[in-house]
Protein backbone atom coordinates (compact mmCIF):
# COMPACT_ATOMS: atom_id res chain seq x y z
CA UNK A 1 0.00 0.00 0.00
CA UNK A 2 1.53 3.61 -0.81
CA UNK A 3 1.86 6.09 1.70
CA UNK A 4 2.81 8.77 -0.39
CA UNK A 5 1.89 11.92 1.06
CA UNK A 6 0.99 14.45 -2.42
CA UNK A 7 3.26 17.17 -2.53
CA UNK A 8 1.90 19.18 -5.93
CA UNK A 9 -1.92 19.15 -5.04
CA UNK A 10 -2.13 19.47 -8.48
CA UNK A 11 0.55 17.75 -11.02
CA UNK A 12 -2.91 17.09 -13.61
CA UNK A 13 -4.06 20.59 -13.20
CA UNK A 14 -1.79 23.70 -14.64
CA UNK A 15 -2.52 26.81 -14.03
CA UNK A 16 -4.45 28.13 -17.04
CA UNK A 17 -3.38 30.69 -19.47
CA UNK A 18 -4.08 34.35 -18.31
CA UNK A 19 -6.26 34.73 -21.36
CA UNK A 20 -8.67 31.50 -20.01
CA UNK A 21 -8.04 32.35 -16.43
CA UNK A 22 -11.17 29.79 -15.95
CA UNK A 23 -11.40 27.01 -17.35
CA UNK A 24 -14.38 24.66 -19.20
CA UNK A 25 -15.91 23.03 -16.19
CA UNK A 26 -14.37 20.07 -16.80
CA UNK A 27 -11.03 20.99 -16.00
CA UNK A 28 -12.10 21.01 -12.27
CA UNK A 29 -13.54 17.67 -12.23
CA UNK A 30 -16.92 19.39 -12.25
CA UNK A 31 -20.25 19.75 -15.00
CA UNK A 32 -23.06 22.12 -15.80
CA UNK A 33 -25.59 19.20 -14.79
CA UNK A 34 -24.03 18.35 -11.44
CA UNK A 35 -21.85 20.93 -10.37
CA UNK A 36 -19.36 20.35 -7.62
CA UNK A 37 -21.67 16.67 -7.43
CA UNK A 38 -19.61 13.30 -8.86
CA UNK A 39 -19.14 13.43 -12.57
CA UNK A 40 -19.49 9.35 -12.09
CA UNK A 41 -22.26 7.49 -11.40
CA UNK A 42 -20.73 6.33 -8.12
CA UNK A 43 -23.55 3.53 -7.90
CA UNK A 44 -22.12 1.80 -10.49
CA UNK A 45 -18.27 1.76 -9.28
CA UNK A 46 -16.91 -1.77 -7.88
CA UNK A 47 -13.80 -1.77 -5.74
CA UNK A 48 -11.42 -4.73 -5.71
CA UNK A 49 -10.08 -7.61 -2.91
CA UNK A 50 -10.01 -5.68 0.38
CA UNK A 51 -11.34 -2.65 -0.87
CA UNK A 52 -14.51 -4.36 -1.93
CA UNK A 53 -14.75 -6.17 1.38
CA UNK A 54 -14.72 -3.59 3.56
CA UNK A 55 -17.15 -1.65 1.63
CA UNK A 56 -19.40 -4.51 2.18
CA UNK A 57 -18.74 -3.39 6.24
CA UNK A 58 -18.83 -0.27 5.85
CA UNK A 59 -22.85 -1.12 4.41
CA UNK A 60 -23.65 -3.00 7.88
CA UNK A 61 -23.07 0.39 9.66
CA UNK A 62 -26.88 0.69 10.08
CA UNK A 63 -27.14 -2.17 11.57
CA UNK A 64 -23.78 -2.25 13.78
CA UNK A 65 -24.61 0.91 15.17
CA UNK A 66 -27.54 0.13 17.32
CA UNK A 67 -25.44 -2.87 19.10
CA UNK A 68 -23.15 -0.02 21.29
CA UNK A 69 -20.31 -2.34 20.31
CA UNK A 70 -19.15 -0.67 16.45
CA UNK A 71 -15.47 -0.43 17.35
CA UNK A 72 -15.85 -4.46 18.37
CA UNK A 73 -17.99 -5.35 15.46
CA UNK A 74 -15.63 -3.33 13.13
CA UNK A 75 -11.79 -4.10 14.62
CA UNK A 76 -12.82 -7.85 14.21
CA UNK A 77 -13.80 -7.46 10.45
CA UNK A 78 -11.87 -5.50 7.96
CA UNK A 79 -8.96 -7.03 6.26
CA UNK A 80 -5.37 -6.15 8.21
CA UNK A 81 -3.78 -3.01 6.27
CA UNK A 82 -1.64 -5.52 4.42
CA UNK A 83 -4.47 -6.83 2.56
CA UNK A 84 -5.03 -3.66 0.52
CA UNK A 85 -3.43 -2.93 -2.90
CA UNK A 86 -1.57 0.62 -3.29
CA UNK A 87 -4.57 3.37 -3.78
CA UNK A 88 -2.10 4.00 -6.86
CA UNK A 89 -4.03 0.70 -8.86
CA UNK A 90 -7.49 2.35 -7.72
CA UNK A 91 -8.76 4.31 -10.83
CA UNK A 92 -10.02 8.22 -9.19
CA UNK A 93 -13.39 6.73 -8.83
CA UNK A 94 -12.72 3.94 -7.04
CA UNK A 95 -10.44 5.77 -4.35
CA UNK A 96 -13.33 8.51 -4.03
CA UNK A 97 -15.89 5.76 -3.44
CA UNK A 98 -13.83 3.68 -1.23
CA UNK A 99 -13.17 6.61 0.66
CA UNK A 100 -16.74 7.34 1.52
CA UNK A 101 -16.82 3.75 3.42
CA UNK A 102 -13.48 4.45 5.49
CA UNK A 103 -14.74 8.08 6.22
CA UNK A 104 -18.14 6.85 7.32
CA UNK A 105 -16.51 3.56 9.62
CA UNK A 106 -13.49 6.14 11.03
CA UNK A 107 -16.87 8.31 12.32
CA UNK A 108 -18.48 5.78 13.67
CA UNK A 109 -15.79 4.06 15.47
CA UNK A 110 -15.09 7.61 16.76
CA UNK A 111 -18.61 8.75 17.97
CA UNK A 112 -21.00 5.47 17.65
CA UNK A 113 -20.22 4.62 21.14
CA UNK A 114 -21.16 6.50 24.72
CA UNK A 115 -17.63 7.69 25.02
CA UNK A 116 -15.84 9.05 21.85
CA UNK A 117 -12.91 6.96 20.73
CA UNK A 118 -9.15 8.45 21.05
CA UNK A 119 -7.40 5.65 19.78
CA UNK A 120 -8.36 4.62 15.49
CA UNK A 121 -7.08 1.29 15.14
CA UNK A 122 -4.35 0.36 11.80
CA UNK A 123 -7.40 -1.24 10.00
CA UNK A 124 -9.00 1.93 9.66
CA UNK A 125 -6.28 4.31 10.07
CA UNK A 126 -3.75 3.04 7.32
CA UNK A 127 -6.16 2.48 4.50
CA UNK A 128 -8.24 6.04 5.40
CA UNK A 129 -4.66 7.89 5.66
CA UNK A 130 -3.88 6.01 1.71
CA UNK A 131 -6.61 7.03 0.56
CA UNK A 132 -6.86 11.06 2.02
CA UNK A 133 -3.21 10.90 0.80
CA UNK A 134 -3.72 10.04 -2.28
CA UNK A 135 -7.00 12.51 -3.08
CA UNK A 136 -4.89 15.19 -1.47
CA UNK A 137 -7.83 15.69 1.62
CA UNK A 138 -8.30 14.64 5.28
CA UNK A 139 -8.35 11.57 6.76
CA UNK A 140 -12.28 11.59 7.66
CA UNK A 141 -15.17 12.63 6.86
CA UNK A 142 -15.41 15.84 4.75
CA UNK A 143 -18.36 17.01 2.90
CA UNK A 144 -17.46 15.65 -0.56
CA UNK A 145 -17.44 12.16 0.95
CA UNK A 146 -20.63 12.93 2.95
CA UNK A 147 -22.45 14.83 -0.18
CA UNK A 148 -20.71 14.99 -3.27
CA UNK A 149 -19.93 11.34 -3.79
CA UNK A 150 -22.21 9.62 -1.60
CA UNK A 151 -25.91 9.42 -4.07
CA UNK A 152 -27.73 7.93 -6.77
CA UNK A 153 -30.41 8.33 -9.06
CA UNK A 154 -33.11 5.81 -8.07
CA UNK A 155 -34.35 6.07 -12.25
CA UNK A 156 -31.39 6.46 -14.00
CA UNK A 157 -33.02 7.97 -17.05
CA UNK A 158 -34.72 10.81 -14.98
CA UNK A 159 -32.69 13.62 -13.52
CA UNK A 160 -30.65 14.28 -10.50
CA UNK A 161 -34.16 15.89 -7.75
CA UNK A 162 -35.04 15.10 -4.64
CA UNK A 163 -37.97 12.73 -5.68
CA UNK A 164 -35.25 10.65 -7.87
CA UNK A 165 -32.34 10.28 -5.25
CA UNK A 166 -30.98 7.71 -2.62
CA UNK A 167 -27.74 8.10 -0.37
CA UNK A 168 -25.37 5.00 -1.09
CA UNK A 169 -23.79 5.17 2.64
CA UNK A 170 -25.29 5.68 5.78
CA UNK A 171 -25.13 5.35 9.37
CA UNK A 172 -28.39 4.83 11.18
CA UNK A 173 -30.16 5.20 7.90
CA UNK A 174 -33.64 6.53 7.81
CA UNK A 175 -35.53 9.91 6.35
CA UNK A 176 -34.36 12.31 8.15
CA UNK A 177 -30.34 11.28 7.86
CA UNK A 178 -30.89 10.69 3.96
CA UNK A 179 -32.99 13.80 3.45
CA UNK A 180 -30.41 15.90 4.93
CA UNK A 181 -27.45 14.49 2.73
CA UNK A 182 -29.63 14.69 -0.16
CA UNK A 183 -31.25 18.04 -0.05
CA UNK A 184 -27.75 19.24 -0.62
CA UNK A 185 -27.43 17.10 -3.26
CA UNK A 186 -30.31 18.59 -5.15
CA UNK A 187 -28.83 22.11 -3.88
CA UNK A 188 -25.49 21.05 -5.56
CA UNK A 189 -26.96 19.94 -9.01
CA UNK A 190 -28.77 23.18 -9.32
CA UNK A 191 -26.12 25.23 -8.67
CA UNK A 192 -23.94 23.45 -11.81
CA UNK A 193 -25.93 25.75 -13.95
CA UNK A 194 -24.58 28.97 -12.48
CA UNK A 195 -21.19 27.81 -12.10
CA UNK A 196 -21.48 27.30 -16.09
CA UNK A 197 -22.01 31.00 -16.52
CA UNK A 198 -18.91 31.95 -14.66
CA UNK A 199 -16.82 31.98 -17.60
CA UNK A 200 -18.69 34.21 -19.74
CA UNK A 201 -19.69 36.59 -16.88
CA UNK A 202 -15.69 37.40 -15.98
CA UNK A 203 -15.34 37.65 -19.68
CA UNK A 204 -17.99 39.49 -20.11
CA UNK A 205 -16.87 41.95 -17.19
CA UNK A 206 -13.01 41.90 -18.61
CA UNK A 207 -14.11 42.87 -21.98
CA UNK A 208 -17.07 45.85 -20.15
CA UNK A 209 -19.82 44.20 -22.06
CA UNK A 210 -22.34 45.21 -19.83
CA UNK A 211 -25.45 43.77 -21.82
CA UNK A 212 -24.46 40.25 -21.43
CA UNK A 213 -22.90 40.86 -17.79
CA UNK A 214 -26.57 41.96 -16.75
CA UNK A 215 -27.97 39.52 -18.64
CA UNK A 216 -26.31 36.69 -17.37
CA UNK A 217 -26.19 38.03 -13.83
CA UNK A 218 -30.01 37.92 -14.02
CA UNK A 219 -30.14 34.28 -15.01
CA UNK A 220 -28.10 33.53 -12.23
CA UNK A 221 -29.84 35.44 -9.81
CA UNK A 222 -33.13 32.99 -11.05
CA UNK A 223 -31.64 30.29 -10.63
CA UNK A 224 -30.87 30.97 -7.25
CA UNK A 225 -33.87 31.59 -6.48
CA UNK A 226 -34.64 27.37 -7.06
CA UNK A 227 -31.48 26.63 -5.28
CA UNK A 228 -32.78 28.52 -2.36
CA UNK A 229 -36.17 27.24 -2.64
CA UNK A 230 -34.63 23.81 -2.20
CA UNK A 231 -32.96 24.94 0.79
CA UNK A 232 -36.14 26.07 2.17
CA UNK A 233 -37.54 22.26 2.33
CA UNK A 234 -35.26 20.79 4.50
CA UNK A 235 -38.15 20.87 7.33
CA UNK A 236 -39.79 18.38 5.02
CA UNK A 237 -38.41 15.16 6.26
CA UNK A 238 -35.69 16.48 8.49
CA UNK A 239 -37.27 16.70 11.81
CA UNK A 240 -34.72 19.27 14.37
CA UNK A 241 -34.84 16.54 17.30
CA UNK A 242 -34.18 13.51 14.95
CA UNK A 243 -31.09 15.62 12.92
CA UNK A 244 -29.44 16.29 16.69
CA UNK A 245 -30.02 13.16 18.33
CA UNK A 246 -29.57 10.63 15.33
CA UNK A 247 -27.62 12.21 12.39
CA UNK A 248 -25.48 15.20 13.87
CA UNK A 249 -23.39 13.28 16.39
CA UNK A 250 -21.53 10.87 13.68
CA UNK A 251 -20.40 14.05 11.37
CA UNK A 252 -18.11 15.87 14.10
CA UNK A 253 -14.33 16.35 13.84
CA UNK A 254 -11.64 16.29 16.19
CA UNK A 255 -10.45 19.63 16.25
CA UNK A 256 -11.24 22.56 18.39
CA UNK A 257 -13.64 19.42 19.87
CA UNK A 258 -13.81 19.63 23.99
CA UNK A 259 -14.88 16.03 23.21
CA UNK A 260 -11.69 15.07 22.00
CA UNK A 261 -9.23 17.67 23.11
CA UNK A 262 -6.28 16.22 21.54
CA UNK A 263 -7.41 14.73 18.58
CA UNK A 264 -7.83 10.88 17.85
CA UNK A 265 -4.19 8.80 17.29
CA UNK A 266 -3.92 6.97 13.89
CA UNK A 267 -2.40 3.58 14.23
CA UNK A 268 0.02 2.33 12.32
CA UNK A 269 0.52 5.47 10.33
CA UNK A 270 4.21 5.71 10.24
CA UNK A 271 4.24 9.65 9.96
CA UNK A 272 1.88 10.31 12.94
CA UNK A 273 3.68 7.76 15.54
CA UNK A 274 1.96 8.18 18.18
CA UNK A 275 0.88 11.76 18.12
CA UNK A 276 -3.28 12.83 18.04
CA UNK A 277 -4.21 14.38 14.93
CA UNK A 278 -6.86 17.12 14.56
CA UNK A 279 -8.84 17.49 11.65
CA UNK A 280 -12.15 19.50 11.71
CA UNK A 281 -15.45 17.84 10.96
CA UNK A 282 -18.01 17.61 8.03
CA UNK A 283 -19.97 20.75 7.76
CA UNK A 284 -21.68 22.09 4.80
CA UNK A 285 -19.44 25.26 4.79
CA UNK A 286 -17.38 23.13 3.20
CA UNK A 287 -19.67 22.96 0.09
CA UNK A 288 -17.83 24.92 -2.58
CA UNK A 289 -21.00 26.78 -3.99
CA UNK A 290 -21.05 29.76 -1.76
CA UNK A 291 -17.47 29.94 -1.91
CA UNK A 292 -17.07 30.49 -5.43
CA UNK A 293 -20.09 32.96 -5.41
CA UNK A 294 -17.86 35.25 -3.20
CA UNK A 295 -15.27 34.81 -5.36
CA UNK A 296 -17.26 35.59 -8.65
CA UNK A 297 -18.96 38.68 -6.76
CA UNK A 298 -15.69 40.02 -4.94
CA UNK A 299 -17.35 39.53 -1.33
CA UNK A 300 -14.64 40.19 1.03
CA UNK A 301 -14.50 38.36 4.91
CA UNK A 302 -12.95 40.88 7.62
CA UNK A 303 -9.73 39.20 8.41
CA UNK A 304 -10.72 37.59 12.45
CA UNK A 305 -10.41 34.25 14.20
CA UNK A 306 -13.84 33.39 11.83
CA UNK A 307 -11.95 34.53 9.01
CA UNK A 308 -8.98 32.26 9.74
CA UNK A 309 -11.45 29.19 9.76
CA UNK A 310 -13.10 29.69 6.35
CA UNK A 311 -9.28 29.62 4.83
CA UNK A 312 -8.99 26.45 6.76
CA UNK A 313 -12.19 24.56 5.45
CA UNK A 314 -10.64 25.20 1.87
CA UNK A 315 -7.91 22.85 2.70
CA UNK A 316 -11.11 19.68 2.80
CA UNK A 317 -12.48 20.62 -0.50
CA UNK A 318 -11.47 18.38 -3.35
CA UNK A 319 -8.18 19.97 -5.12
CA UNK A 320 -10.33 20.41 -8.46
CA UNK A 321 -13.02 22.51 -6.62
CA UNK A 322 -10.58 24.80 -4.98
CA UNK A 323 -8.51 25.26 -8.02
CA UNK A 324 -12.27 26.74 -9.19
CA UNK A 325 -12.25 28.47 -6.46
CA UNK A 326 -9.04 29.58 -6.56
CA UNK A 327 -9.37 30.66 -10.17
CA UNK A 328 -12.64 33.07 -10.00
CA UNK A 329 -11.05 34.78 -7.31
CA UNK A 330 -8.05 35.51 -9.27
CA UNK A 331 -9.87 36.59 -12.44
CA UNK A 332 -13.09 38.09 -11.66
CA UNK A 333 -13.37 41.52 -11.75
CA UNK A 334 -16.90 41.49 -11.80
CA UNK A 335 -17.41 43.75 -8.82
CA UNK A 336 -15.18 46.82 -10.00
CA UNK A 337 -16.79 46.77 -13.64
CA UNK A 338 -20.37 47.04 -11.89
CA UNK A 339 -19.46 49.96 -9.73
CA UNK A 340 -17.22 51.57 -12.65
CA UNK A 341 -20.29 51.66 -14.84
CA UNK A 342 -22.68 52.59 -12.07
CA UNK A 343 -25.71 51.34 -14.62
CA UNK A 344 -29.17 50.60 -12.34
CA UNK A 345 -29.87 47.48 -14.53
CA UNK A 346 -26.39 45.91 -14.31
CA UNK A 347 -26.60 47.05 -10.12
CA UNK A 348 -29.51 45.67 -9.47
CA UNK A 349 -28.51 42.00 -11.26
CA UNK A 350 -25.40 42.03 -9.61
CA UNK A 351 -26.90 43.09 -6.23
CA UNK A 352 -29.94 40.31 -6.97
CA UNK A 353 -26.89 37.76 -6.45
CA UNK A 354 -25.42 39.12 -3.41
CA UNK A 355 -28.83 38.96 -1.54
CA UNK A 356 -29.67 35.40 -3.30
CA UNK A 357 -26.51 34.64 -1.14
CA UNK A 358 -26.90 36.74 1.51
CA UNK A 359 -31.12 34.77 2.03
CA UNK A 360 -28.85 31.18 1.60
CA UNK A 361 -26.67 32.41 4.60
CA UNK A 362 -29.80 33.93 6.74
CA UNK A 363 -31.29 30.56 5.72
CA UNK A 364 -28.07 28.70 7.14
CA UNK A 365 -28.53 30.83 10.35
CA UNK A 366 -32.10 29.72 10.96
CA UNK A 367 -31.40 26.42 10.80
CA UNK A 368 -28.79 26.12 12.96
CA UNK A 369 -30.46 27.65 15.48
CA UNK A 370 -33.81 25.31 15.26
CA UNK A 371 -31.79 22.03 14.39
CA UNK A 372 -28.71 22.59 17.15
CA UNK A 373 -28.72 25.55 19.17
CA UNK A 374 -32.13 25.11 20.43
CA UNK A 375 -32.17 21.42 20.85
CA UNK A 376 -30.20 21.88 24.30
CA UNK A 377 -29.51 18.38 25.07
CA UNK A 378 -25.85 17.79 24.77
CA UNK A 379 -23.60 14.65 24.21
CA UNK A 380 -20.34 13.51 23.62
CA UNK A 381 -19.15 15.87 20.69
CA UNK A 382 -22.49 17.28 20.37
CA UNK A 383 -22.14 20.33 21.85
CA UNK A 384 -24.80 23.01 21.05
CA UNK A 385 -22.36 26.02 21.14
CA UNK A 386 -19.80 24.57 18.31
CA UNK A 387 -20.40 23.20 14.98
CA UNK A 388 -19.20 19.75 13.65
CA UNK A 389 -16.56 21.73 11.78
CA UNK A 390 -15.14 23.05 15.33
CA UNK A 391 -16.36 26.58 15.49
CA UNK A 392 -18.77 28.87 17.15
CA UNK A 393 -21.17 28.11 14.11
CA UNK A 394 -23.39 31.25 15.30
CA UNK A 395 -21.26 33.93 15.15
CA UNK A 396 -19.84 32.23 12.04
CA UNK A 397 -22.73 32.15 10.35
CA UNK A 398 -24.22 35.59 11.06
CA UNK A 399 -20.84 37.00 10.77
CA UNK A 400 -20.65 36.18 7.08
CA UNK A 401 -24.39 36.54 6.56
CA UNK A 402 -24.25 40.16 7.72
CA UNK A 403 -20.61 40.70 5.47
CA UNK A 404 -22.17 39.00 2.24
CA UNK A 405 -25.49 42.19 2.37
CA UNK A 406 -22.83 44.63 3.37
CA UNK A 407 -21.44 44.11 -0.22
CA UNK A 408 -24.93 45.27 -2.13
CA UNK A 409 -24.14 48.23 -4.42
Amino acid sequence: MSYRRTTDAFTMLDRPSPATAIQPLSYYDMSPERGFLSTFDAENVTLPGAWGDAAAIAMQLPDFLPTGRVRELLANRLPDPSEYSSTEELTEEQAKIATVHFTFMVQAYVWGEAEPGAVLPACLAVPMVALADHLDQQPLLTYSSYVLDNWAKIDADRGIALDNLKMLQNFLAGQDEAWFVLVHVAIEARAGQVLAEFGDIVAAAANEDEDTARNLLEKTAAIWGDINALFDRMPERCDPYVYFERVRPYIHGWKDNPALPDGVIYEGVERYGSKAQAFRGQTGSQSSIVPSMDALLGVGHAADPLRSFLDQLHEYRPRGHRKFIDDVRASSGLRAFAKKVGSSGLNAAYNANVQAVADFRTRHLEYAASYINKQGLKHAGNDTEVGTGGTPFMRYLKKHRDETKANLL
